[in-house]
């Protein structure tokens, strides 16, 4: 990543979702310098096994997580946008709402979920599809046209155009990030997710063999992987 990127906006669609697709990469662009916002699309009220427990306890639940694992990574401050978990539609107002972000966090570089990542490992979640088609609607064209939701104009958010985008979760990935010096934030950052973890030693296990198998092959004791776009300014 360029050094003159310094303004990073994670926009996911649950808790834990950004830590485990780009926990350590969050951890190293912080300890580098650059200022990292997250923002989450759904409140990750739907994500549990347990009988006696409910959506609404769940949700408070999970937000507290998530910004226990934020103040971990060093992300500066985390947004809820509080749409139901499982149930995300690309909507008008879902646009609105993460084209007002994009304007006024005005970063550099959005990282989101692939919402094309083909289906050779894993079935894709629809709030990761649908997250990672708005954000990407978002950074192009709808935040950069001033005539698009103008009613932002009003809020004093004015059009912005990215630079880089990075996708989380893609088959054919082409950039890779070394995350050995900050894998055990990553972990770290992982285990304060309750709601969502078993084991933790086998969460501990599990995350370094992922990161050891993407980064393997490159050279890289332990990494993460994203396929990336450049835009023009």
């Amino acid at each position: 990543m360029s050094e003159d990127l310094n303004r990073v906006l994670v926009i996911v669609a649950h808790p834990d979702d950004a830590e485990f697709g780009a926990g350590g990469t969050i951890a190293r662009w912080v300890r580098e310098g650059r200022e990292v916002f997250l923002a989450l699309t759904t409140n990750g009220d739907k994500g549990s096994a347990d009988p006696a427990m409910t959506s609404e306890r769940l949700k408070r639940m999970r937000e507290d997580e998530q910004r226990a694992a934020a103040r971990v990574l060093g992300i500066r401050e985390v947004v809820f946008l509080g749409y139901p978990d499982g149930f995300l539609e690309d909507t008008p107002a879902l646009r609105r709402d993460i084209v007002r972000l994009v304007r006024f966090f005005r970063p550099d570089i959005v990282v989101t979920h692939n919402p094309y990542p083909g289906l050779r490992r894993f079935i894709q979640h629809r709030d990761h599809r649908v997250t990672g088609t708005v954000a990407l609607d978002a950074v192009y064209p709808l935040a950069r046209n001033r005539l698009t939701f103008p009613e932002l104009l009003s809020e004093g958010l004015e059009p912005h155009r990215v630079a880089e985008v990075y996708l989380i979760g893609s088959d054919d990935p082409d950039t890779w990030v070394d995350i050995s010096e900050t894998i055990d934030l990553k972990i770290a950052a992982l285990r304060c997710h309750r709601t969502q973890i078993g084991d933790p030693e086998d969460l501990e296990r599990r995350v370094r063999e992922a990161a050891r198998q993407v980064g393997e092959p490159h050279g890289i004791p332990f990494a993460e992987a994203f396929r990336r776009i450049q835009l023009r300014r």
